[in-house]
């Protein structure tokens, strides 16, 4: 029986385990996995098993809540210190999505005002909390996109930002989701994102799964669809979005931002206010994950395909600029990019 109960991850409370959905392999195989221990949680999201800005972010604040459980500490100060230190590994196993420093400061922040007798307990509350704020938001940044988008029926998005890449629901295909309870017919392409191709794999999955018109393009065929008038909005998700409005999301998707703006059609952006990091001023100031080279030219052959003495560059994130970005869509309401800097 499934623990997850279609949710991506999720906090195993009577066995103190982290659970989630092992993304790396879909669509083959649905496994569902746990951890207990930092070497596999971080192991978890550096591998990408746990992907995607909000889903990261719940499941660093649970697994927090599932090492201080074990943890011996007997006093405030030796217990502090443990959670900082688990706190840190897991922020810097993915530096570009801000949502894990988001959690696991807010779940710092409650260590730090709890009493030692009741700390574990309210850590997993807190936790616990998170992951239900994140279903909330999710569904509700679908519903502001899909009365935004009730005259589209035909959108393009990037990488994965659907439910696997949260709790339920997403964020770029949250209004997706919304406009097909609403028994509103839309099509939707999907970029096959390389190198890692979470379209491919992970948003054709959950688009076909839940009935939705689904057709897979390699990234460099957007121009093209763009060009023939095949799709009515790009809608892609993100990880980080500074004061300026820039935003940064995988790569791939500030070339997608340049087409659109080319052929006059509009770019949305769809996200959680956890995702808006107010203390760095512009896209500039994101720090870029690389990634290494076995993605490019090993991971999907059975031998190497890369020419050899040629190198490699593969970020995993590029930054999109606040003038190419028509309006982000939040929990909150649909904002400019100027705007966002006020809110």
């Amino acid at each position: 029986m499934s623990f997850l109960k279609g949710a991506t991850v999720g906090f195993d409370t009577e066995n103190n385990k982290a659970v989630y959905v092992d993304q790396t392999l879909l669509p083959d195989k649905y496994v569902e996995k746990s951890a207990d221990e930092i070497e596999d949680m971080c192991g978890a999201v550096k591998k990408l098993k746990v992907r995607g800005a909000p889903a990261i972010g719940v499941f660093a604040a649970i697994s927090l809540a599932v090492l201080m459980n074990k943890s011996a500490a007997d006093n405030k100060d030796s217990f502090l210190k443990e959670m900082e230190l688990y706190a840190n590994e897991l922020v810097s196993c993915r530096p570009t999505a801000v949502n894990l420093k988001w959690a696991a400061d807010r779940m710092l922040e409650l260590a730090r005002l709890s009493p030692v007798d009741k700390v574990r307990k309210d850590l997993c509350t807190l936790a616990l909390s998170i992951l239900e704020e994140d279903v909330k938001v999710c569904r509700r940044i679908g519903e502001n996109g899909a009365e935004l988008f009730k005259d589209f029926t035909s959108f393009l998005t990037h990488c994965n930002a659907g439910s696997l890449a949260a709790v339920r629901y997403g964020t770029a295909l949250a209004p997706f989701y919304i406009m097909k309870e609403q028994k509103k017919e839309i099509r939707v392409f999907a970029d096959e994102t390389r190198p890692l191709l979470q379209g491919a794999r992970l948003t054709a999955y959950e688009l076909v799964k839940a009935g939705i018109d689904t057709t897979v393009i390699c990234d460099n065929m957007a121009s093209y669809v763009m060009k023939n008038k095949m799709v009515q909005a790009v809608v892609t998700g993100c990880d980080r979005v500074a004061l300026n409005g820039d935003a940064a999301n995988k790569i791939g998707t500030s070339a997608l931002a340049v087409l659109a703006k080319y052929y006059g059609i509009p770019f949305y952006i769809c996200m959680p206010f956890s995702t808006f990091d107010k203390s760095v001023k512009s896209g500039g100031d994101i720090v870029i994950e690389h990634r290494s080279a076995a993605e490019i030219g090993e991971m999907w052959y059975k031998k190497p395909m890369i020419a050899k003495g040629a190198k490699t560059l593969n970020p995993a994130f590029d930054v999109t600029d606040a003038s190419l970005i028509t309006a982000f869509i939040t929990e909150k309401g649909v904002f400019l990019p100027q705007e966002i800097k006020n809110l």
